[in-house]
């Protein structure tokens, strides 16, 4: 797993959108067979769709043989909803560029029977010949698509019954209102997203920074399904400064409190007669409460 860290959610959104374009055209060089592409909803993309319309626009990359997936959408509410997914896809990136409707696939939310609609979206996706890169985020909590806290491993698409915390989170985009979220959604699973060739996931923010420790430095483990990308082949985590403040915080630990080892480098600043450490209040969260106390005190004349 490769996790690139650029300063901010704005970088971070230019490198993945970079990288995806670069893959696009790479394969449009070696074969017609169209290049199949996953796609999220949320926050966390908007830049990176952002960059990929200034791309199109400017005929850096096309997607015209371009077929996408949407990880996810609710149950329940009209295409036309102005917080459907099927509205928010076109409006920040599929009225923009130039991909065919026949092209795209997002999950019916409306289907009479919403299981077969789960079943024949995972045909489709085998049909296509697999996803070669599913671009996702991740929740606070860990979560892919709406695949929460202890969600298979080996789960594929799916109708979700929404955790209360993710309601709250989400109604946001339902006027605050957290009776107005659905309380249902399909999505693909955590194995419909390993089965992917390559899988961006992205972590921009502070609030990201639980969930992407847990994803690097944690357990294979369903509590946390962003860690199913620690045994996918072609992982990459891109992150921003702020998400990955509590990566920082294991290290500071390490270097202060963790044995003179080759196996946290850092740590070679115990043996320095004037090794000075300058950090935040964020990278000092895994520091037991005795060492932050200590040494606020000894540097108190000399912080600003």
């Amino acid at each position: 797993m490769r996790v690139i860290i650029e300063p901010t959610n704005e970088q971070g959104s230019a490198w993945a959108a970079a990288h995806i374009a670069r893959r696009i055209n790479e394969h449009a060089k070696s074969t017609d067979r169209p290049f199949v592409l996953g796609l999220p909803t949320g926050s966390t993309p908007l830049g990176t769709y952002r960059k990929l319309i200034e791309m199109c626009k400017a005929g850096q990359v096309s997607f015209a043989n371009v077929v996408t997936f949407n990880m996810d959408e609710y149950v329940g509410i009209p295409e036309d909803h102005p917080e459907s997914y099927h509205t928010f896809m076109r409006r920040h990136f599929f009225d923009h560029v130039d991909v065919p409707a026949a092209n795209i696939h997002i999950l019916d939310g409306n289907a009479p029977d919403l299981q077969k609609e789960c079943e024949e979206y995972e045909r489709k996706i085998v049909a296509a010949g697999g996803i070669d890169l599913f671009l996702g985020g991740v929740g606070e909590d860990g979560h892919l698509a709406f695949n929460e806290p202890f969600s298979s491993l080996n789960s594929r698409t799916r109708v979700k019954t929404l955790t209360y915390d993710t309601l709250v989170v989400n109604s946001r985009f339902f006027d605050n209102d957290v009776n107005k979220v659905p309380k249902q959604a399909m999505s693909v699973g955590v194995a419909t997203i390993m089965d992917s060739h390559e899988v961006i996931i992205q972590a921009f923010g502070h609030k990201k920074a639980r969930a992407l420790k847990h994803g690097v430095e944690g357990c294979y483990s369903h509590e946390w399904t962003i860690s199913a990308l620690q045994v996918h082949p072609a992982g990459i985590i891109v992150a921003d400064e702020a998400a990955v403040g509590e990566l920082k915080a294991r290290a500071l630990q390490q270097c202060v409190e963790g044995p003179y080892s080759h196996v946290c480098t850092i740590s070679a600043m115990q043996v320095h007669p004037h090794g000075i450490v300058v950090c935040d209040e964020p990278a000092t969260a895994e520091l037991k409460v005795g060492t932050y106390r200590y040494f606020k005190d000894i540097e108190k004349d000399n912080l600003i």
